[in-house]
């Protein structure tokens, strides 16, 4: 089971979406040394302890302390950065389940659509993809509880699918006014940090990264030597939506790509011994081949620790729209509860001396920064991105880079809002498209994988009557038909169709390679591998 759906096309919407899941950001796997606090930190320590006596003791109704207590930490952390942040024991596991790398649970990816729990996909080779679950059935009862139409949230939903290996949950399903039982045993569900990986061309590979976590360094070597084994000898690695991860993954990558002894990160923060620096080794599987990185506004933390390494020693280029500008570390502590305190340590700092990190002194202009940036134009025109002089650094070979927020990148692509349909973004909300797309596949997989996906993906064409039915499906999930929308965005709903009935067959491998004819970044890059040289000399 999944929070959301993945690989919901982000080219159909605005960017703004991006600020919302964003990872929490970079790790660094050190110990704590419990150190001596302060003569002030022990007198305020003292305050707090008085002030919850009193309030235990003589506050006029009974209260539940430990649930004050979290709500202040919470405050105080508020007050610190934007990223600092409280985990109570009961959340502790889910908030590090998507680093982990897997999950136990019954393997599908859902979405609350009017206040019903839809399934969007289940995952391949998981337990409800076994027994016959589908895309689009609604969960209306978990052991034997209803919870439809009950304001049901997320997190309620984790809490009543996920648990342990080898457990059994009774769940049903409403499909088509039919009401289907399954009793369902949970397994290992794995989380892969690689979206996709497949060769565009007889030299270009390509690699989608959507996460950096424990598993992404042994993933992507498997995937980069499979495209070298294919004849790679250009590659494209996507970091667009990164929201990062750990640190250390991202130090492992840009090894992969950079010859000995090249300055990749460094972090510096008041406790020295939690400081690190790292620098290339001599392990690297791509290092003389053209690379070409993709990035936007929600590429952030261990993607910005990438991009930047590699821009800063003139490795990549970066192409695309400048990162989100978070460059604070956070290291976790473990507190006597169970608990956990994600504090920030340090800031990182790029090869060339660069702080990534934007300015935080104003709470709610930080979390609307991304908005910000949408109305002034950036996300349409370079020229609207200010560069402060004063945050100038050079890489390697003498260009000049900026600090102060974010990566910027050596070839900017602007926002392709021709792309962007209201009717089909409401298709995707309410799973429409999935529910179609899983129909059709269901009934005529035997044809379409005979026939291949090269054949697939070059011959197929979504008809009119194919799209009636989408519609029609569409309007049974409560979604109003804009014929207009559909005459002027007609050939993206067929690619957008055709993508999600290729995922349904070939899974990712399927979906990417025909989705990416509407990513605009991906289609940029592909052009400037002959310009490859001038990246020695000058910023494209």
């Amino acid at each position: 089971m999944s929070e959301q759906p993945k690989n919901t096309p982000y080219q159909i919407r605005l960017p703004l979406v991006l600020c919302l899941g964003l990872a929490a950001g970079v790790f660094i796997g050190s110990s704590f040394n419990t150190q001596k606090p302060s003569r002030d930190v022990t007198k305020d320590v003292q305050k707090l302890r008085e002030v919850l006596t009193y309030i235990d003791t003589k506050y006029v109704d009974d209260i539940t302390t430990d649930k004050l207590v979290d709500e202040s930490i919470r405050h105080l952390l508020s007050k610190l950065d934007p990223h600092s942040h409280y985990i109570p024991a009961s959340d502790r596991v889910a908030a590090n389940e998507e680093l982990r790398g897997n999950f136990d649970g019954i393997g599908v990816e859902f979405n609350i659509f009017q206040d019903t729990i839809m399934v969007v996909t289940p995952l391949s080779g998981g337990p409800s993809e076994k027994l016959g679950i589908r895309s689009g059935d609604k969960i209306i009862r978990v052991d034997d509880e209803n919870v439809a139409s009950i304001g049901i949230t997320t997190q309620d939903v984790m809490r009543l699918l996920k648990g342990p290996r080898g457990s059994e949950v009774k769940v049903t399903i409403l499909r088509n006014k039919q009401t289907l039982d399954f009793n369902i045993v949970r397994d290992k569900i794995p989380q892969f940090s690689i979206d996709v990986s497949y060769m565009v061309d007889n030299e270009i590979g390509y690699i989608k990264l959507n996460r950096f976590s424990a598993t992404t360094y042994e993933e992507f070597s498997k995937a980069l030597t499979k495209l070298k084994n294919s004849g790679m000898k250009k590659l494209i690695l996507d970091l667009q939506g990164n929201g990062g991860g750990y640190m250390s993954m991202a130090i492992d990558l840009a090894d992969e790509f950079l010859s000995e002894g090249k300055k990749i990160v460094y972090t510096d923060g008041k406790d020295k011994r939690l400081n690190t620096k790292a620098s290339s080794t001599t392990r690297g599987n791509f290092e003389s081949g053209d690379l070409i990185i993709l990035v936007n506004e929600g590429s952030a933390s261990a993607s910005e620790i990438l991009a930047g390494a590699l821009q800063d020693n003139d490795r990549a280029l970066i192409v695309g729209r400048r990162t989100f500008g978070k460059g604070l570390v956070q290291n976790p502590f473990d507190l006597s509860d169970g608990s956990e305190l994600r504090l920030t340590i340090s800031r990182y700092y790029t090869p060339s001396g660069r702080s990534i990190q934007k300015p935080y002194d104003d709470e709610e202009q930080y979390s609307l920064d991304l908005i910000d940036r949408y109305k002034k134009g950036e996300f349409f025109s370079a020229d609207s991105i200010k560069l402060n002089d004063s945050l100038k650094y050079k890489t390697a070979n003498g260009r000049s880079v900026y600090g102060g927020g974010g990566i910027m990148p050596d070839y900017f692509v602007p926002l392709d809002t021709t792309m962007n349909s209201h009717f089909l973004n409401a298709l995707y909300s309410s799973l429409s498209i999935y529910e179609y797309a899983f129909n059709y596949a269901h009934h005529n997989k035997e044809t379409l994988e005979s026939k291949g996906f090269e054949e697939f993906r070059k011959n197929f064409v979504v008809t009119d009557p194919m799209l009636n039915e989408l519609i029609a499906i569409g309007q049974r999930n409560k979604v109003k038909p804009d014929y207009q929308d559909l005459k002027k965005n007609k050939k993206i709903f067929q690619l957008h169709v055709k993508a999600q009935i290729a995922r349904r067959i070939w899974g990712n491998d399927g979906l990417f390679p025909i989705i990416n004819e509407t990513n605009e970044i991906f289609l940029q890059s592909l052009k400037l591998f002959e310009r490859m040289p001038e990246l020695n000399r000058q910023a494209m």
